[in-house]
């Protein structure tokens, strides 16, 4: 019987996915299933609406999460702003690549413990915390994640795009607008994805580098379940869950478009 069974289980790919199924259902589709629960049950565990009513009543949460996404849109630009020029000059060097790992490397290190010591430079140089210093270390924390992508892209452009542009008597300014930036675009979306998401939905940083002063939706979630409100918390959980989605759903409809972009140029 046991040579049968040993017969029968083959190691296949499929038996590699196995640990990460399991991970994926305890860690992550457990959880959302407790959120979800939790939303429509009171402190005596009662089904109620309640929840909903106290959070979308309540002018301090909207002013919360606006002002959430207000750092999201602000982060996201001051990211591309800088990331783009930076990954463009990148992949043009022959070290290129080893400059992108100088930037990364600060990422092995805990966000807590690089946002802390951003606070204590700010506090030798009397900067005053608010959201200036926040929207810096937001910067700071996800500017990889825009680079990474970006340079990424760029650098697999075919080169011989740009012969073709150049012989057909196009400058470099109209040989980036109508070549590079085009092709660069599924870059452009990943990183914005990827620098976005994770700023509206941060916390700790808004509190450590504006003293209390800058209120995110993130730190709000987090002041929820420490306060023992598990129902108010979830809805809160699923409202960012549901823009994290509606995000997600953006990026790919651009990125569908930048695709078709890419078809044409072929």
């Amino acid at each position: 019987m046991k040579k049968i069974a040993l017969k029968k289980f083959r190691l296949t790919k499929k038996v590699f996915s196995f640990p990460y199924i399991l991970f994926l259902l305890l860690f992550v589709i457990v959880p959302l299933v407790l959120i979800l629960i939790n939303a429509f049950l009171d402190g005596d565990n009662h089904l109620t609406f309640a929840n909903f009513k106290t959070f979308f009543s309540s002018p301090a949460s909207t002013i919360v999460l606006g002002n959430s996404l207000l750092v999201g849109v602000i982060t996201t630009l001051i990211c591309l702003i800088i990331g783009y020029p930076v990954a463009y000059i990148l992949s043009k060097m022959s070290s290129g690549r080893l400059i992108v790992l100088l930037y990364v490397l600060p990422m092995f290190i805990n966000f807590l413990i690089r946002t802390l010591a951003t606070k204590a430079i700010f506090i030798a140089m009397n900067v005053e915390l608010g959201m200036g210093t926040v929207l810096f270390g937001m910067v700071y924390n996800y500017l990889p994640f825009m680079i990474m992508p970006l340079h990424t892209t760029i650098s697999g452009i075919d080169k011989s795009y740009y012969e073709a542009a150049q012989d057909l008597g196009a400058d470099k300014a109209t040989v980036f607008l109508k070549t590079t930036l085009p092709l660069s675009v599924s870059g452009i979306i990943s990183g914005i994805t990827m620098v976005f998401i994770p700023t509206i939905s941060s916390f700790a940083i808004s509190q450590l580098l504006s003293n209390g002063k800058v209120f995110l939706f993130g730190d709000s979630i987090q002041l929820s379940f420490e306060q023992n409100l598990y129902g108010v918390g979830s809805i809160m959980s699923l409202v960012m869950l549901a823009f994290v989605l509606i995000s997600n759903l953006i990026m790919n409809k651009f990125n569908a478009n930048s695709d078709n972009v890419r078809r044409s140029l072929w």
